[in-house]
């Protein structure tokens, strides 16, 4: 992957793409393999900020069923299975447990018509080009057994359980790093830490952007045949300054949602269950750790200004301890904290968690802003179907013919793993010298690219240093430095590794890190301390 601004690059693109979220990088994918000339700029590191702050879920959106959502569900359960094909190495089969109970709010029927409902909307489920990786169908069990297969779900006045299969996304920042350079393999130009700072406008035409390289500080305009709007959560921000006057019709609200981990709390289920106030939490297994979220609330602030509060740990955990029959849980538990903020399409129901994930793709002419299109809402899940919908109204306003979605039918780029099993067997065997945890962490969250990171290692024998428990080595830092567009050291702990996403790793790793960095980017002191200081902002709970 190569910065655009760090190769000779032309100014003008077919269209050019503001955000480099999971929406984002979706739209560039889709735009290039259709022929398109794209660019994408992102002001912060790709992936930073909603599309790192998810349930690391790749789901049917079960809860819309209540709503009668039946072809976001539909839409939802079909997308889930192309990911599955698509990034066999991110993506994977996960058991989920609903706990039934004597009351009107939990009980097996309405979980019953739900669970039958789920499977019938999800019937090609078994259609995955890794045979392995085929979903069951739900199962319903008693009391006895739910509590000898979980003993983290509360006993009084249970009744027993529904089983059912869902995905778990291993690694959603790498995932959508993945896409994205599936789409610069396809042609597409892309830079992060580019920051756009205002529109090119003419007679009410959206023309292009000038953009900030905010790693030179320089200023560049480029200009397009159509500007996307990709900002998430910052949409309505970047609306109002294309206008003229500052005002625009479309707003949306942002719905703050986190995440805590903790020590292994239940045991290989992700156990969900209904508070009093009728919103699911969940426990899902990670990494030998337990994600627990989330939260979803109006957040009516600036998204700039956006963190993670005590508070709002501690609300998680009151939920989860009134909810779930573990230990109870304390702050001093939670080893690390996330949080995001996700955009709600304005006209969507009050509550914030009564909202669906629907998204809809605006075009601006209407507001005056001809030539820029604006997508608001969506999910991590439906983002490639989303993005096939753009391109939809990208072929109209360009009064181009460009053809069909083949994004469904191919493998993102370092993820044609016909068989993972197979594959995680073989890289043991090639590689001897490694841990059978290495080979599992780097085999599948770098998928064929570990090939180079593993013979970084044997040529560069300091590079083999284990860093974490689940195997991570040196070289991979070595390698997202030098390969995928990796500037500070935030970049490296959550968005290229997973280093530093299950907490502070240790001062031993985090210092073999820093050092890698400062060697390679060649940081002087104050530099390193300014790193170090912004990344220590992110491992430190709020007090």
């Amino acid at each position: 992957m190569i910065r655009l601004f760090d190769e000779p690059f032309d100014k003008h693109y077919d269209i050019i793409i503001i955000g480099g979220g999971i929406t984002g990088v979706s739209v560039a994918y889709e735009a290039a393999t259709r022929g398109l000339k794209v660019a994408l700029f992102e002001k912060g590191d790709f992936g930073e900020a909603t599309s790192a702050a998810t349930s690391k879920l790749i789901h049917g959106g079960l809860r819309y069923l209540k709503n009668l959502e039946f072809g976001l569900v539909r839409e939802s359960l079909s997308e889930r299975r192309i990911l599955e094909n698509i990034a066999p190495n991110f993506v994977y089969p996960m058991p989920f447990m609903i706990p039934t109970y004597s009351n009107l709010k939990n009980n097996k029927i309405s979980l019953f018509v739900g669970m039958v409902l789920y499977d019938l909307l999800s019937l090609d489920k078994a259609w995955t080009w890794d045979k392995t990786k085929k979903l069951r169908f739900h199962k319903t069990i008693s009391a006895k057994r739910t509590r000898r297969i979980e003993p983290c779900i509360p006993e009084k006045k249970l009744t027993g359980s529904s089983i059912y299969y869902d995905c778990q996304n291993i690694n959603p920042e790498r995932l959508t790093l993945g896409i994205l350079n599936s789409a610069i393999s396809n042609g597409a130009k892309a830079a992060n830490y580019a920051k756009v700072k205002s529109f090119i406008k003419n007679n009410n035409k959206v023309h292009g952007v000038k953009v900030v390289d905010l790693l030179s500080n320089t200023e560049h305009e480029f200009t397009a045949d159509l500007t996307i709007n990709c900002t998430g959560p910052w949409t309505d921000i970047v609306l109002k300054s294309a206008s003229d006057e500052g005002e625009v019709n479309h707003h949306i609200r942002r719905s703050e949602g986190i995440h805590v981990i903790t020590k292994k709390q239940c045991k290989k289920h992700a156990v969900l269950m209904m508070t009093k106030e009728g919103r699911h939490v969940m426990m899902i297994p990670w990494r030998n750790h337990t994600l627990i979220g989330t939260t979803d609330k109006e957040y009516n602030g600036h998204p700039d200004e956006h963190k993670v509060t005590k508070q709002s740990i501690q609300e998680l955990l009151t939920e989860i301890n009134a909810n779930y029959g573990i230990e109870k849980l304390k702050f001093e538990d939670v080893q690390f904290a996330y949080g995001g903020l996700r955009p709600l399409v304005d006209n969507q129901t009050e509550a914030s968690y009564e909202s669906s994930r629907k998204y809809e793709i605006f075009d601006n002419s209407k507001d005056g802003l001809d030539g820029l299109i604006t997508i608001e809402g969506g999910k991590y899940t439906t983002s490639r179907k989303l993005a096939s919908s753009a391109l939809e109204v990208v072929s109209k306003k360009l009064k181009r013919n460009l053809g069909k979605s083949t994004t469904s039918k191919k493998y993102l780029v370092d993820s044609d793993i016909t068989n993972m099993e197979s594959f995680i067997k073989q890289l043991v065997l090639r590689y001897p010298s490694f841990s059978e945890a290495t080979i599992n962490y780097v085999g599948r969250n770098y998928g064929l690219q570990c090939h180079t990171i593993f013979r970084l290692a044997m040529h560069d024998k300091p590079l083999s240093e284990v860093l974490t428990e689940d195997g991570e080595i040196l070289a991979e830092v070595v390698y997202v430095i030098r390969k995928e567009m990796a500037y500070t050291l935030s970049d490296i702990f959550f968005r290229r590794t997973g280093i530093g996403t299950l907490g502070y790793p240790g001062d031993k790793t985090f210092k073999k890190v820093v050092e890698t960095a400062k060697e390679y980017f060649k940081w002087d002191d104050h530099r390193t301390k300014e790193e170090i200081n912004k990344v220590m902002q992110i491992f430190n709970l709020p007090e």
